[in-house]
């Protein structure tokens, strides 16, 4: 399958940001709050601090292909220096706020990073664990100097202390920034983007300015974007998902970045913004979804039937909108009615009041979860990619999404499924190949295709359905072949199951690793008065047992007999991306755990 345009001009990243700055230098780009107040960031101080940071990396001894490393959440100062190394020439590498020091130390060491942007003094500290181990590194710059006040060491620097270098350095030069952004070439690297790492060590996926320019004109007649869009910046900006809506589609559409706070005022920082454009990993979505479901049964019974009926009349909706039908006059009237009188005020308190369209990506999203988000009036749709294409493969337009696919081929891309079912892209998307890792370059593209490890079809409408991982197939003793995937995310759709790893390969029936949504279940422990004093001890109930064990057999009923989960456990822990169980993008690794949990899988078999 492909979908062909006229041969696309490759641009680059300061020569994209130079173009969006003469057009919108006075329009507002990025937002942030600081003491309880929103302040405004125009195009132009973007631009001007970009100046700064990389007039400034250039008088330290920056040239063009070396790396800076840059950790921390989201924030103005993270974009501004992102901004800066690229526009000089500069390799950008993003690294995780909750990575270990020793996480950070084998990235930064790596990809040879000549400079290390830090947030505060927790991730200077993680610097300081390895700081004779980095000999490459010239200055640490450190951004939030709270409780640093008094800290002095002649390998770092704050922000403002790098500001006012820069600015030395352009005056004492005026045409330095200039140069450097006009050495830059579309094919030279712009970024690294270190994956989550699911199985081993991650690995550095490299990114040119052709590839991350080209990604926002490539989703343009997908997903209708404008400069009077806001979005909320709050996924971790070293991944490709947020980068490309935080940094690189902003170049392009011009519209507002709002960035939270901190990680745990999401929601309130949502409420405050109520951005046009939402996007977010579907841990997110469900999580929203289930709060909603858990609040609706304390309603009262008035409530619960009026938002019952509602919610009946808008699967109506739904169910014909995403198989392409166009619902009758009767449940439009009736749509209406019940999106005044309850969707409406819902989105309200939810800060979706208007988004005109949202993203799932990162990973597969349950169909009962994109089907809640339809049936309230709310275009959730979902988009299928990864690191090494650049973000995005596929994408659903506005006005024509299907349930259980991931959307059509981006303009000038190629996907074609091998005969093993794995789904190989092929566009100017695909990346440049790993750092330092040949080997694992030639695996993965092979004659130009992007060999993705995913397995998936195409359907008569040219729309992509995605059935699993190639590599987590399971071929039970029977011979028989399951998708575990499909499973997981089935089971995930329970309120009450934050996850599960379907286990099976070369047994005999099929057995679930699950993990509790841990609010839900202590509502639900509180409600039937279960005494419980860990954690543990909530796992362990025979309540909570038979509660989620409820849930798999509506599961279950869905499914052939032979994808039936017979037996299964509840992590008697929860998973912490610290100890290596799982991504920032919230995602199982499916090996740790497995490794982690192997009494319990033995004790179900």
């Amino acid at each position: 399958m492909a979908i062909k345009k006229t041969e696309p001009i490759f641009e680059t990243v300061p020569r994209l940001f130079n173009k969006t700055v003469d057009q919108n230098g006075s329009r507002v780009a990025l937002r942030t709050k600081d003491l309880g107040i929103w302040h405004d960031i125009t195009w132009d101080e973007y631009h001007d601090k970009a100046k700064k940071v990389g007039c400034a990396l250039v008088s330290m001894g920056f040239e063009k292909g070396d790396a800076a490393c840059i950790i921390g959440d989201n924030a103005v100062e993270w974009v501004m220096a992102d901004m800066g190394i690229q526009c000089v020439g500069g390799v950008s590498v993003g690294v995780y706020a909750t990575n270990a020091w020793q996480q950070v130390e084998y990235v930064v060491n790596h990809c040879d990073a000549k400079f290390l942007f830090v947030e505060n003094e927790e991730q200077l500290d993680k610097y300081l664990m390895f700081r004779e181990k980095t000999p490459l590194l010239k200055k640490v710059i450190v951004w939030d100097t709270k409780g640093l006040l008094s800290f002095t060491d002649p390998l770092v620097m704050t922000f403002d202390q790098l500001i006012e270098k820069g600015r030395h350095a352009d005056e004492e030069h005026p045409t330095l920034f200039k140069d450097y952004q006009a050495k830059v070439r579309p094919d030279d690297l712009s970024v690294i983007i270190y994956t989550s790492g699911t199985t081993g060590p991650p690995k550095g996926a490299m990114l040119t300015h052709k590839n991350v320019t080209w990604m926002p004109g490539a989703i343009d007649d997908r997903l209708k974007l404008y400069k009077t869009d806001t979005v909320l910046s709050f996924l971790p900006l070293c991944h490709i998902f947020e980068r490309l809506f935080s940094v690189f589609i902003p170049l392009r559409f011009a519209y507002t970045v709002n960035f939270v706070e901190r990680p745990d005022t999401v929601t309130q920082n949502m409420m405050e913004v109520s951005p046009t454009f939402g996007y977010g990993v579907p841990r997110i979505w469900e999580k929203y979804y289930s709060n909603i479901m858990i609040k609706m049964d304390d309603a009262t019974w008035f409530k619960r039937f009026v938002f019952k009926i509602a919610l009946k009349i808008g699967q109506k909706r739904a169910d014909a909108v995403m198989n392409f039908k166009t619902p009758g006059l009767f449940y439009k009237g009736l749509f209406f009615i019940a999106w005044f009188t309850v969707f409406r005020k819902l989105k309200e308190r939810l800060g979706f009041e208007n988004i005109r369209v949202a993203i799932s990506g990162a990973a597969p999203i349950s169909k009962e979860v994109l089907r809640f988000y339809q049936s309230i009036g709310m275009n959730l749709i979902e988009v299928y990619g990864q690191t090494e294409g650049t973000g995005a493969t596929t994408v659903s337009p506005e006005d024509k999404t299907k349930f259980g696919t991931v959307g059509k081929a981006l303009q000038e891309t190629d996907i074609k499924i091998a005969e093993d079912g794995e789904i190989l892209v092929r566009s100017p998307g695909v990346f440049k190949g790993y750092y330092k890792g040949e080997k694992a370059t030639t695996e993965t593209i092979i004659d130009g295709w992007l060999y993705t490890g995913d397995v998936g079809q195409i359907d008569a409408d040219g729309f992509l359905k995605i059935t699993d991982r190639k590599k987590d197939i399971i071929v039970t003793a029977g011979g028989k072949n399951i998708t575990p995937q499909y499973i997981e995310n089935k089971l995930k759709a329970s309120i009450y199951i934050n996850d599960s790893v379907v286990i099976g390969d070369r047994r005999k029936f099929l057995s679930c690793l699950i993990m509790i949504d841990e609010d839900n279940v202590v509502k639900f422990a509180q409600d039937n008065k279960i005494q419980f004093s860990t954690y543990k001890d909530l796992t362990c109930d025979e309540q909570v047992i038979a509660l989620i064990d409820e849930e798999v057999k509506k599961v279950n009923e869905t499914l052939a007999r032979v994808e039936n989960i017979r037996k299964f456990v509840i992590l008697p822990k929860r998973l912490y991306e610290e100890d290596g169980e799982v991504t920032p993008t919230m995602k199982i690794k499916r090996k740790f755990v497995n490794e982690a949990f192997k009494d319990l899988i033995e004790d179900m078999y």
